[in-house]
């Protein structure tokens, strides 16, 4: 599943080639990938809105319109691909934007999976699902403090919490482990028992981290692309995650693998204690 730099990747990409774009017309093939409203509501309320801006909350894409915001994610396989208007639509291509009369911007998702929620936008903040996830990495309010208020309580693997949205936003299971790693925690350790100096280290490593994936654009890790012709290369500067029975670029060890919370999950045990 793409992860908060793919997102950002994603959204950068698109803002080069679709804001102020005007939605002439809109197909959906696939009706499980609109959340909300229903397909025809949201055919009928899309059509005629200019595409004004495109940020990220999370791993939510957040296309601001005139009125509403169109809120796109991805999960594992969703990408955006751009056709001439009326070029036969692909096997799993499932909801088709017109844009100015002349561009087919359309939603391809081989496991349709993908969600797409249109929401007015001065409620868009305060109605599911964004109103549901916690802070932004960049965001200054994510203070050691936060992060140890937010985990002291809870008896669950720091690897799992983690992955907790409603806590720090856009972190998936790639760059937790790069995180952990970097900061030289056990992912198995509870979250009640890292300090407040170690959630200053989480902090500052995902900031780190995450910074550096959205300037190299991500992973390709399965098959994420941003949009076609552009992938990331966050994959070569990976120092533990998909590593395992290699040797731990800091002190030799083997890298282990092993399942949190159903998760994979690679760590060394001799740096992570």
């Amino acid at each position: 599943m793409p992860e908060k730099p793919e997102v950002i990747t994603v959204a950068n990409s698109l803002k080069k080639l679709i804001l102020n774009k005007k939605i002439t017309g809109c197909n959906i093939y696939w009706d499980n990938i609109i959340a909300y409203p229903v397909s025809d509501e949201f055919k009928k309320k899309i059509i005629g809105q200019k595409i004004e801006a495109i940020n990220t909350r999370g791993k939510w894409i957040v296309i601001d319109l005139d009125k509403d915001s169109l809120l796109v994610h991805l999960r594992m396989e969703g990408k955006f691909m751009f056709r001439d208007k009326g070029e036969v639509i692909g096997k799993h291509e499932h909801v088709e934007f017109i844009l100015d009369d002349k561009i087919s911007f359309r939603f391809h998702d081989v496991r349709k999976f993908g969600k797409m929620y249109l929401i007015p936008k001065d409620e868009v903040n305060d109605v599911k699902p964004l109103n549901e996830i916690g802070l932004e990495y960049y965001d200054s309010n994510l203070t050691k403090e936060y992060l140890y208020d937010a985990i002291h309580g809870k008896r669950l693997p720091i690897k799992t919490v983690l992955l907790d949205q409603s806590i720090i936003a856009g972190i998936g299971n790639i760059y937790d482990d790069e995180i952990l790693f970097m900061s030289g925690i056990h992912p198995l350790r509870k979250a009640s028992d890292v300090s407040l100096d170690e959630c200053e280290k989480i902090i500052n490593n995902t900031k780190i981290i995450l910074d550096k994936a959205v300037k190299l654009g991500g992973t390709t890790i399965r098959s994420f692309t941003s949009s076609e012709g552009v992938h990331g290369l966050f994959q070569n500067e990976l120092l533990v995650h998909g590593k395992g029975g290699k040797n731990c670029p800091t002190c030799g060890r083997i890298i282990e693998k092993n399942k949190v919370g159903g998760r994979g999950t690679y760590f060394c045990s001799d740096c992570q204690k």
